[in-house]
């Protein structure tokens, strides 16, 4: 198949599609209003709704369909090489109490799909950290010695059922993988009969907090909450400068079918050639899907067809004759310190709460973040809620080099893109499917043209904080990346923290001299 006849997310694709839930279509009030309809917020929501709470969920476009629906689905406490980390930054307690959190989310899980009875192509499996370079053995060793030190059931070994060479890995059984949009889409349904309500297509645009706290959306009601949660995946509320300890990070998928005596039955990742993680999962007809992901970048600063013709090669050498029939992106967000912001929203919060900087692994984070974040609604304690917090001081020292390397980051592009811009191609240059930043009447503008030869111009300054967004061609879409605001070709918004789309110009009133100030998420 070629890119075009590629289908997206397998997960999507294949899990059941009723009709969007409305918006509100006036005022609401409620216990707890959760913002974000993905693994985090539908986790914090449905527990939240068996405590008895009322509950809203607020989802700007479908349920399960941003982040989570494009995740690889691994459910595993073993992350890639985490715990020898955590052990010389947080000591051996601090490891422990992350993989006693990650560990109960997976348990948690397992007691949702069986106590609900839903069908998610759950199944058990071990997870492997692996290196084919022999001087990255040092590595691996150490980090089995810390999990198993942390409490995970984790051994050092040498083979694998992978059909290459290994030169050793880290093993942890007990493990799960499975279908993530149905499992979410069975939660929501149960959440509804429970008397908990979901809105989709309802973007929340401003937060006043306070007793009540009150948020706005762009359908035009009102939602009043005792609580809010904030469960965007990248926080689309500045007032915590959160944006100052994440960093976003784009990932690609390819999958295609294999014979079931030729797939892995465990979940593969390796921190080399630039991350590549394989597992693989059930299909109807007997055959398994083999998932690979890789290539990992910030967006809107690569090549993203040949990062992807580079993933589906080493895909086909490694597992000869596949054929990739499905391919998407994902997208992360790093903290600078390696921990999940878990908790209030910022040091004055008495109601509000943020769920994020999962890095990669926001599936039993997100099941962890709904279970810890109900206990603090509650006033329950939590054994791990320090760890979390999104208020920890301490950890702007354990930080230190990678907070100052992203916030370098960042200034780079508020430079350097501002300079690219100038070098653009002129707009009538652009092949049909291309874009670029160009400088029209004084002004950054984004310049698509489609596949008819229209040419769409929006400002190319991101509604989040000002930065220029960069045409990722393979996606069709325009990516800020300093935070990770991702939007559509016309400016609608494809991806948080920005709140607002980019503003439509007009090709020959920017060439005038019309203003382009941009604006800011300050809501």
């Amino acid at each position: 198949m070629n890119a075009q006849e590629l289908r997206g997310s397998y997960w999507i694709e294949t899990a059941p599609d009723g009709a969007p839930a409305p918006p509100p279509d006036a005022d609401v009030s409620v216990d707890v209003a959760v913002v974000g309809g993905g693994i985090a917020g539908l986790s914090t929501a449905w527990e939240l709704v068996r405590r008895g709470r009322e509950v809203a969920v607020l989802e700007a476009g479908r349920l399960a369909a941003g982040v989570t629906g494009h995740t690889t689905a691994k459910l595993t406490a073993l992350h890639t090489l985490v715990y020898d980390h955590l052990r010389r930054t947080r000591g051996r307690e601090g490891a422990r109490l992350y993989a006693e959190s990650q560990s109960t989310a997976i348990r948690r899980a397992a007691e949702i799909v069986s106590d609900l009875g839903i069908d998610c192509e759950w199944e058990e499996a071990a997870a492997c950290t692996y290196a084919e370079r022999p001087e990255h053995v040092g590595q691996l060793r150490a980090e089995a010695e810390a999990a198993r030190e942390a409490g995970l059931p984790a051994e050092f070994v040498t083979g694998t059922e992978l059909p290459y060479p290994v030169a050793g890995a880290v093993r942890v059984t007990g493990q799960a993988q499975f279908h993530p949009v149905k499992y979410l889409r069975a939660l929501a349904e149960d959440l509804r009969r429970h008397g908990g309500a979901v809105y989709e297509g309802t973007r929340v645009t401003g937060l006043s907090e306070g007793e009540p706290c009150v948020l706005s959306t762009d359908v035009g009601a009102t939602v009043r909450a005792r609580e809010v949660v904030v469960a965007t995946h990248y926080p689309v509320f500045d007032r915590a400068l959160l944006f100052t300890r994440l960093s976003p990070r784009r990932e690609l998928v390819v999958a295609g079918t294999v014979d079931a005596d030729r797939a892995p039955r465990d979940m593969y990742i390796t921190p080399e050639q630039n991350t590549r993680s394989v597992r693989s999962a059930p299909q109807a007809d007997g055959t398994r899907l083999l998932v690979v992901t890789g290539e990992h970048f910030t967006p809107g600063t690569a090549d993203v067809e040949e990062r992807f013709a580079r993933l589906t090669a080493w895909a086909d050498s490694r597992f000869a004759g596949l054929t990739v029939t499905h391919r998407w992106a994902t997208q992360d967000n790093d903290s600078t310190d390696s921990v999940p912001l878990v908790g209030p929203l910022h040091l004055g919060s008495r109601h509000t709460y943020v769920a994020t900087g999962f890095g990669g692994w926001g599936l039993s984070g997100g099941i962890m973040a709904g279970g810890l974040i109900s206990d603090l609604v509650e006033g329950r304690e939590s054994e791990w809620a320090g760890l979390y917090d999104p208020r920890r001081l301490a950890s702007v020292v354990r930080e230190g080099g990678a907070f100052l390397k992203h916030q370098a980051q960042v200034a780079r592009h508020f430079v350097g893109d501002r300079l690219a811009a100038v070098r653009a191609p002129a707009p009538e240059d652009l092949a049909p499917g291309d874009g670029a930043v160009v400088r029209m009447g004084g002004h950054p503008c984004a310049v698509h043209r489609d596949g008819s030869g229209q040419l769409h111009t929006v400002s190319a300054r991101c509604t989040h904080l000002g930065c220029l967004v960069a045409f990722n061609r393979a996606e069709q879409a325009w990516e800020c990346p300093c935070h990770g605001s991702r939007f559509a070709p016309d400016g609608r918004i494809l991806q948080g923290p920005a709140v607002r789309p980019l503003e439509k110009r007009d090709t020959e009133a920017t060439g005038s001299g019309r203003s382009d100030t941009g604006t800011r998420n300050h809501p």
